[in-house]
């Protein structure tokens, strides 16, 4: 590994043990990061903007650095962002320049071959079932999971056979006769075969049971230790991650809130938990005023139905 890990002298414990913090995780300014200390991140995102076509910018001159081993919990409510936020780290969409989103030094969108080389990784719902879809479904075709988990190249096979045990995987299941949880798991061995640099999770604990949900999470916390890998984990289950998340950051409509150590986070101090936390800054969104609305009035389009007393349903149409 070409890039050295050197954590921070805090410590804080988990479960029988110590676990090293990560290095200095940052919210840049709003005339932006630079020179070695930008360089230094696994992530650095500066002054960037973001708007789905038609609609209001969700991001605006939006600003964060996550620095190398970090374990980074990306929190807000339904509708904040989180996962545009990742898809956009992710490569999948283009924002602004080459140096607007940087992942391990290198534009998230243009250079392809983080992802190629597996160093860049994103897991997240794009292969669950979505209902009223009619077109093809993947991971659901009869086929077994030896032949998904086998099939992928380039892989260590020690690797393959910790991950393997790790999320207790019958390679005979057949993908189009398993459970929800199941299919997850099998996506989640495929996603970490390649040993990444930066991992982007975006609720993929959500379908499994609370076994393989914290074996998961020890599994990523060793990656972090010792490799200096670093993770950003966008979640609403909130249980065992006080001892295990480095970071926090908060988004609220886009916009970055909070962006600290997790033990830096004052609310913890005098709080049962992180979910409780959590559910405060939430409430309290509801008594401020929000965004305007995304459609403005005169762009929007007339119902295809008319004046028909059945209201056109989006979900049903954007699957047509």
């Amino acid at each position: 590994m070409t890039k050295q890990f050197t954590p921070d002298n805090e410590t804080h414990s988990h479960s029988k043990r110590k676990v090293k913090m990560a290095n200095k995780y940052s919210q840049s300014g709003g005339g932006g990061g630079g020179g070695e200390n930008e360089k230094a991140n696994s992530i650095s995102i500066c002054g960037m903007q973001y708007a789905y076509p038609g609609q209001h910018p969700l991001f605006y001159e939006f600003n964060l650095n996550i620095s190398p081993g970090s374990r980074c919990l990306l929190v807000g409510a339904n509708g904040s962002g989180k996962t545009t936020l990742l898809k956009i780290m992710a490569g999948k969409h283009m924002v602004g320049g080459r140096d607007v989103v940087q992942v391990i030094n290198g534009s998230a969108f243009h250079d392809t071959q983080l992802v190629c080389s597996g160093d860049l990784a994103y897991l997240g719902g794009s292969w669950s079932k979505t209902a009223g879809s009619a077109g093809e479904i993947p991971l659901q075709g009869d086929f077994s999971a030896e032949h998904m988990i086998f099939g992928v190249e380039g892989t260590d096979p020690s690797r393959r056979e910790k991950l393997i045990e790790l999320l207790d995987i019958d390679l005979k299941w057949r993908m189009h006769k398993v459970s929800d949880g199941q299919r997850r798991r099998v996506q989640i061995c495929m996603g970490l075969l390649h040993p990444f640099k930066v991992l982007l999770l975006d609720e993929v604990t959500v379908d499994l049971d609370v076994v393989a949900r914290m074996d998961l999470l020890e599994f990523f916390e060793e990656e972090c230790d010792q490799r200096g890998a670093t993770i950003v984990y966008a979640t609403h289950i909130f249980d065992g991650l006080e001892t295990w998340a480095t970071h926090l950051a908060y988004i609220q409509d886009g916009e970055l809130k909070r962006a600290e150590k997790l033990i830096e986070v004052h609310e913890l101090k005098n709080s049962a938990n992180l979910l409780s936390v959590v559910e405060s800054w939430l409430r309290s969104e509801t008594k401020k005023e929000k965004k305007p609305a995304n459609t403005p009035a005169q762009n929007q389009k007339a119902s295809p139905f008319g004046s028909s007393p059945f209201m056109s349903s989006r979900h049903m149409a954007y699957y047509r």
